[in-house]
């Protein structure tokens, strides 16, 4: 039986980079208590959520901060979709980028966020990554002893053909690290978890900063556990904690056997 148990930290974020990676070690041991095989971070755990920071934040894959996270990730003998962070290449571009560490510290997945979240609604929230940010190129699928996951970014999440194609390359579980705000959070978050693990039947994932009314970026919070079926396993609300789900992968099976959506979709209409 493929159980498995995924522990979502809503942490807060500091200006201090280090304290952030600080305040993770507690918060891993008290999850490696609970016995959680999958740990997950927020988008942007360890920088403030500012188009202006996210150069100044930056470091190159293999640098310190990713240094820590893989040595956490050995430490705890756990698997770490630690969240995301700005990453520097050598040519100069930022990019907002999602890694994850086996548990011997590997990196085994690295997703660069696809869709920036360039917004303008009307009453609401204004925002343009990419006035700092190069948009990534690609889906990622990584495997584990569980089976295969499927690793986005929050934006990303809301283009139905990327958790498609993260399905089709054989993920039974989508995890999304997200920073969702008070105008849309309210709005789409839940309804969108939903309805991409209806959809794909999947188990998703979202795990979001806790909400910090002294930032000029205010999340949403509610990081979420939605089963194949669409139920809302668990939700957290907008303060800072750790949210554990126990899942069995064997649901999804059994729920695309039951509704074979995926056999039954017409490609070429």
């Amino acid at each position: 039986m493929s159980t498995l148990t995924i522990a979502q930290l809503q942490t807060h974020v500091y200006e201090d980079k280090l304290k952030n990676v600080e305040m993770l070690v507690p918060l891993l041991r008290q999850a490696k208590e609970g016995h959680a095989d999958i740990v997950c971070l927020p988008e942007m755990f360890a920088c403030p959520y500012e188009t202006k920071n996210f150069p100044d934040y930056a470091e190159e894959e293999g640098g310190p901060l990713w240094n820590a996270l893989s040595g956490l990730a050995k430490e705890f003998g756990i698997y770490l979709s630690a969240g995301s962070v700005p990453e520097r290449t050598p040519e100069g571009n930022i990019y907002n980028t999602a890694y994850v560490f086996g548990r011997d510290g590997r990196q085994l997945a690295k997703h660069r966020k696809v869709h920036l979240f360039d917004i303008d609604v009307k009453g609401g929230q204004s925002f343009k990554e990419s006035d700092t940010l190069t948009a990534g190129t690609w889906s990622t699928v990584f495997d584990t002893e569980f089976g295969k996951i499927g690793l986005c970014i929050c934006f990303d999440f809301r283009f139905p053909e990327l958790a498609r194609s993260m399905v089709l390359d054989g993920a039974k579980i989508i995890l999304v690290p997200a920073a969702f705000n008070m105008t849309t959070g309210p709005a789409h978050w839940e309804v969108m978890f939903r309805s991409r693990a209806i959809d794909n039947q999947v188990f998703t994932f979202g795990t979001a900063p806790a909400r910090d009314r002294s930032a000029s970026y205010h999340s949403w919070g509610h990081s979420i556990a939605v089963s194949p079926w669409g139920k809302v396993l668990n939700q957290m609300g907008a303060r800072a904690g750790i949210q554990t789900t126990a899942i069995r992968l064997e649901e999804v099976d059994e729920i695309r056997e039951q509704l074979p959506l995926l056999k039954g979709r017409m490609e070429h209409l």
